[in-house]
């Protein structure tokens, strides 16, 4: 399985031995597996301090039966102003929670390593599927040929401006320029809350060496750059849906032909 190479310009710059990974069946459902074990690694542990809303003097033997008042531990003392309301219980004001999240609950979902690698590898076949690309919503009707494949002096873009007319030459600026429209600033819960705009995902950069073309994609709304070495399905599968629009370098393609897997191995011995 060969793949075409494109310079910076637009030329057509020979085409390149694909690697074993991409010829690996795609499977939505490991992806999306792999998608939700993996998301579960960046969340925050959620806990509640054990006596809140039980720093209080409350006693539940007042008031006795027959006075037509609920039997609540209420509040004591010499006057104030919650003096002979209820307290210390989950269903008064300013109580407890009933059954508050604890930080011992086990929110880090683990996966097999092999099973996280068969998604790798599928995710990163599935780059190769104009099919798949259409159905997640990337205009790509002007790219002739899957997985985008650019010469290495792609990694020593550097300004946005360059990056720019790269991407008209790969036929994926208009791509990029469906986001524009949600860069407008969101209103009410979502914007209390910091998040002011929600930004699609259009191409991703996968090359060897991120450190000049990440300064240039970095103002460009949902154009993204990873290393090779790096690369997981959480860049390839935003949502857990197959696939991204993906740019891979010359460089990059090297590196993944480094990738190992079970799968992989089997086929290899069938050849």
């Amino acid at each position: 399985m060969k793949g075409q190479v494109i310079s910076i310009s637009g030329a057509k710059d020979g085409e390149i031995e694909l690697p074993l990974v991409f010829s690996t069946p795609i499977r939505s459902d490991l992806i999306h597996r792999a998608y939700v074990h993996l998301e579960s690694h960046s969340f925050q542990k959620q806990g509640r301090y054990p006596n809140a809303g039980m720093d209080v003097v409350a006693e539940s033997n007042s008031p006795p039966t027959g006075h037509h008042a609920a039997r609540v531990a209420r509040m004591h003392g010499g006057g104030g102003g919650r003096q002979g309301q209820g307290g210390g219980v989950a269903m008064v004001r300013k109580g407890r929670q009933a059954h508050p999240p604890v930080a011992e609950k086990v929110i880090y979902k683990l996966l097999n390593k092999k099973e996280n690698k068969l998604a790798l590898c599928s995710a990163i076949a599935a780059t190769s599927s104009a099919t798949l690309i259409k159905l997640r919503g990337h205009k790509v009707d002007k790219i002739e040929s899957f997985p985008i494949i650019v010469s290495d002096p792609i990694e020593s873009v550097t300004k946005s401006k360059e990056l720019y007319k790269i991407l008209d030459v790969l036929h994926v600026s208009q791509d990029v320029s469906r986001l524009e429209d949600r860069l407008k600033r969101r209103s009410g819960k979502t914007r209390l809350r910091g998040r002011n705009t929600k930004v699609g995902k259009s191409i991703l950069f996968v090359v060897k060496n991120s450190k000049h073309l990440s300064k240039a994609a970095g103002s460009i709304p949902g154009v993204d750059v990873v290393e090779a070495r790096n690369l997981s399905v959480i860049d390839l599968a935003p949502g857990a849906r197959p696939v991204r629009l993906t740019a891979f370098s010359k460089s990059a393609i090297d590196e993944l032909a480094k990738l190992k897997s079970s799968h992989l191995e089997l086929m290899v011995a069938m050849q």
